[in-house]
């Protein structure tokens, strides 16, 4: 790590013609990436140390593109030859997440996915997929793998009873339903709230990395149905019609049709994101994880209300799924429940 952090020193050296004064570390997202501002009493930046090289030139290459077609992102100023480490705009600390409820967060929030059609047109617009890491296209392979990333990862953990067989018909289904519609677009892939940050009261995006040639519905369904931000009804389809509006600056508009094919590509980013839930909560044992799965199934719970007519055993599976006891949300009276559970050894601590 010290090898690599001189090379962010020596990058800010380079850039701005001086040493830097300081470097903090932030608080970095679920990657192996880490976060570093660097800075002066006059500049400062954002210093990035990221393991995996493709990765970085991904972001590297895909920023320069967004600038270049006039979207709001991070400038990067320099880069270390083996794209190990690379400085880049420090955008502030205020990011859109952290806006949610405010006064300001509906006329944000409604803004931001405004421009999710601009990303996604212009964004393709010229740019080499090639790049893209690591995977440049969404397919069905891709589908498939993270359904099965949620079969494995959070339905067995959680005990409930199936049959692999028939869930993989309807897994097979599913995947040629989202795999058939339009996919010559930029899809972020991971399109949240956490992931804009809010400056000079402007959304600016932030960790595109991992975006690749896809359909539209996927980010509008990773924005609006973030389970972890808890927005209303109402907000929900104030967000859809903002976004719907912006579209048709692009392509007409089938509003059924649209909301249609998108209830698909929600069910499937719910899975997903139960799916990386259960591996970090139910298999890693990480109780950050562990709390957001009621929410998740919460947000499930409410797509069930109309029935997934075309995966009739998938459909009985999740209704069987959100109703476990163990997975249930509890009330917030305000009191705190304590369960103490004591065991012990009869015939003495074991040996192993």
């Amino acid at each position: 790590l010290l090898n690599r952090m001189d090379r962010l020193f020596s990058l800010f050296r380079g850039h701005y013609g001086r040493n830097h004064q300081y470097v903090r570390p932030l608080t970095g997202s679920a990657s192996n990436r880490q976060y570093f501002r660097l800075g002066d009493d006059q500049s400062s930046c954002i210093g990035v140390i990221g393991v995996n090289p493709d990765e970085n030139r991904a972001f590297i290459a895909m920023a320069a593109h967004f600038r270049l077609k006039g979207i709001p992102v991070p400038e990067v100023y320099a880069a270390s030859d083996d794209a190990v480490a690379y400085i880049q705009e420090d955008v502030g600390d205020v990011a859109l997440f952290g806006m949610i409820g405010s006064e300001a967060s509906e006329e944000i929030l409604c803004r931001t996915i405004r421009c999710l059609p601009y990303i996604q047109f212009k964004g393709a617009e010229d740019f080499d997929f090639s790049i893209c890491h690591p995977i440049r296209k969404f397919d069905r392979r891709l589908v498939l793998f993270d359904l099965n990333y949620f079969k494995y990862c959070f339905l067995k953990p959680s005990g409930l009873e199936f049959d692999e067989n028939r869930l993989q018909d309807d897994f097979e289904r599913l995947a040629d339903d989202l795999t058939s519609v339009d996919a010559d677009t930029f899809m972020y892939r991971d399109f949240q709230a956490r992931n804009v940050m809010v400056k000079d009261g402007n959304p600016c995006f932030i960790d595109f990395q991992g975006g690749m040639q896809g359909p539209i519905y996927y980010d509008v369904a990773s924005f609006i149905w973030h389970a972890r931000a808890g927005y209303s009804e109402e907000l929900k389809m104030k967000m859809l019609e903002a976004y719907l509006d912006a579209l048709s600056a692009y392509v007409p508009v089938d509003r059924e049709e649209f909301i249609g094919t998108l209830r698909l590509f929600v069910l499937f980013r719910t899975m997903q994101i139960l799916g990386a839930y259960g591996f970090r909560g139910l298999v890693e044992q990480k109780a950050a994880f562990v709390v957001n799965i009621p929410e998740a199934l919460a947000s499930l719970d409410s797509q069930l209300e109309m029935p997934f007519e075309s995966y009739p055993y998938l459909d009985s599976v999740l209704r069987r799924l959100v109703a476990l006891p163990r997975f249930a949300r509890t009330q917030q009276d305000g009191k705190l429940e304590v369960k103490v559970y004591s065991f012990s050894f009869k015939k003495g601590i074991p040996q192993d």
